[in-house]
């Protein structure tokens, strides 16, 4: 092993038993960025780029269970992404729908759709769909796929559903609008019946939201890393990790 490999396994093992018994957040949501800044990187397609990304997805979902991390909630195709060539989107929907066979290989994952079914091509919303009602031999880990996701559409879609369910059950829509709640809303949230996200994490070095659980952020803590996607290591998510753990939360206190 090169002293370089050895000093990181190093750092990366000291960092694990620093975590050792420590606050680890029961829910983390994930903004997979940079994944076409890495190609261009490598003077590579973009589909290389977003094939690495995916991969990294796998590789990631595993230091998740390792720690024992319940809750992932990956950001994988915003709804501002679909307005990119179809040559390329209809490259990455590829991609997503191989990487949805690979978690469909876990019979210990439970998925969650979060999204527009019918902005995504009918083979991958299927799959979604086949993909959250499968049921987990035991589950270690639930993963919410957010493609076709958007931050604001899914509070307007909550609100719908919300006022569709008052006027099933013949309620008053004024009366609801008098006293309407935060809990009201979150009863219909995409991630309804789940715990908020205590840690979001967005690769690339962008610091911003993008729309990414607006609604469930609300008390969430931030960490922005300068690596890309495909180039985001163990060591980055202990990093993370340790950083996380060190916070006061206050909860808007």
């Amino acid at each position: 092993m090169e002293l370089g490999g050895f000093l990181y396994g190093f750092y990366e093992r000291r960092l694990f038993r620093e975590l050792a018994g420590g606050r680890i957040p029961k829910h983390i949501g994930v903004m997979v960025d940079g994944n076409r800044r890495w190609a261009k990187q490598f003077n590579a397609p973009t589909s290389q780029g977003h094939q690495a990304g995916a991969d990294k997805i796998h590789e990631f979902l595993g230091w998740c269970q390792e720690l024992g991390v319940k809750v992932v909630t990956l950001y994988m195709l915003s709804t501002d992404n679909m307005s990119r060539s179809s040559e390329e989107l209809d490259l990455l929907m590829g991609i997503i729908a191989n990487t949805l066979d690979r978690l469909d290989e876990d019979a210990n994952i439970s998925v969650n759709a979060m999204g527009a079914p019918e902005l995504l091509p009918d083979y991958l919303a299927d799959r979604l769909n086949k993909l959250t009602a499968r049921t987990p031999v035991q589950e270690k880990i639930h993963v919410n796929v957010a493609v076709g996701y958007g931050g604001r559409r899914e509070i307007v879609d909550a609100v719908r559903e919300l006022l569709h369910d008052a006027v099933a059950k013949g309620s008053d829509i004024s009366a609801l609008a008098d006293n309407l709640s935060v809990d009201d809303i979150s009863r219909f949230l995409y991630t309804r019946g789940q715990p908020d996200p205590d840690l979001v994490i967005r690769t690339s070095g962008e610091q911003r939201l993008s729309g990414f659980l607006m609604w469930q952020s609300a008390y969430s803590e931030f960490y922005f890393c300068e690596a890309l996607w495909p180039a985001f290591r163990k060591v980055d998510f202990l990093r993370a990790l340790r950083d996380y753990a060190g916070r006061q939360r206050r909860f808007g206190t």
